[in-house]
């Protein structure tokens, strides 16, 4: 199988194949963490790590793993991984880690995490392989990231709350306070329904963002710019 160009890696990842609104994996994390964009962000960042080094390793170990362990390896693989993430939130971010909680070492079980171990890292070389545990894990990040934002504004009325959780005292006032502190909030926004509304509308949009693009693409006409040769046959005298 012929390696995909990085390019071609970078738009799966970011957009053709996101993970979150093609693919539809890891959708039980995607909607129970991001009622804020800390929480969102912190989840996202440990997916990236998790993602990255997994496929990295996968594909380093790929000629050495025979098909029918395959499988239980990438697992034990990417539990590692996971387990190194859990360490380094308890010492760092022990508080969002209490507040993510049982969602970090369900990484292990996350779909989009040993689909592309097991789509791509294992059979594909360590650079590619790299770029596209990256990708898919940046394009699930931002899809986090924006859920979070719009379930926060709508629920709180706030952005970028507790982010001390995360960066520590330096990030204590960046709360922005959107609608003004009177806001009454929004319930629906920051329960398990507002998550499937938004995720829902972000697929949407995502949709007809791509059926318009299609349709424009087959509406063009190309057009050859300069002058035209013209054949002629026959016999002049």
């Amino acid at each position: 199988m012929a390696t995909p160009a990085y390019s071609e890696i970078t738009r799966n990842g970011l957009w053709k194949n996101n993970p979150a609104l093609v693919q539809l994996l890891g959708l039980c994390p995607l909607l129970a963490v991001t009622g804020s964009v800390v929480n969102a962000i912190g989840l996202g960042l440990a997916t990236i790590g998790v993602l990255t080094c997994s496929n990295l390793a996968v594909s380093l170990l790929r000629k050495q793993m025979p098909d029918t362990v395959r499988l239980p390896a990438s697992v034990m693989i990417i539990a590692t991984f996971v387990t190194c993430v859990e360490l380094l939130m308890k010492a760092f971010t022990y508080e969002l880690y209490l507040v993510l909680g049982i969602f970090i070492p369900l990484i292990v079980t996350n779909c989009a995490i040993l689909g592309r171990a097991d789509a791509f890292a294992s059979k594909n070389s360590a650079l590619p392989s790299l770029l596209d545990g990256f990708m898919m894990g940046l394009g699930f990040t931002a899809v986090l990231i924006t859920i979070g934002a719009i379930r926060e504004l709508l629920g709180q009325g706030t952005l970028f709350a507790n982010m001390n959780l995360l960066l520590g005292p330096m990030a204590e006032n960046w709360q922005i306070s959107v609608l003004g502190l009177d806001y009454p909030g929004f319930l629906v926004a920051v329960l398990p329904p507002g998550a499937f509304l938004v995720a829902g509308l972000l697929i949407a949009a995502k949709n007809a963002i791509d059926n318009r693009a299609q349709r424009h693409r087959s509406q063009q006409i190309d057009v050859v710019p300069g002058a035209k040769r013209v054949r002629t046959t026959g016999k002049i005298s």
